[in-house]
């Protein structure tokens, strides 16, 4: 993502540890669309990835830019919205036919 839609770096490293998650959500919930924040970790935030695709399922994409081993960085976006009955809208049957049978 560019730096223009970059909304905020945070560097988990330097925050108690049981503070780290209530302060990423935090900042991605005040993220618009298009939006993303930076995070920079000393370990892997699978468990981070996991919270978010089970509690917000299809509202935040993310790309690694570093994966360690002793530095990680994140690049997590909230997504754009798709509009409904959009070429790419598969609700109803779950495959790719977009069917809604």
């Amino acid at each position: 993502m560019s730096e223009a839609q970059i909304a905020t770096n945070i560097d988990v490293r330097i925050i108690p540890h049981r503070e780290r998650h209530p302060r990423i959500f935090g900042a991605l919930s005040a993220l618009n669309e298009g939006q993303s924040l930076q995070i920079t970790s000393d370990h892997d935030p699978r468990p981070l990835l996991y919270q978010l695709a089970t509690n917000f399922p299809g509202q935040f994409g993310w790309e690694y830019l570093e994966q360690g081993p002793e530095v990680w960085r994140l690049d997590i976006g909230r997504l754009e919205e798709q509009a409904e009955g959009s070429e790419d809208d598969m609700s109803g049957c779950e495959c790719c036919c977009g069917s809604e049978h």
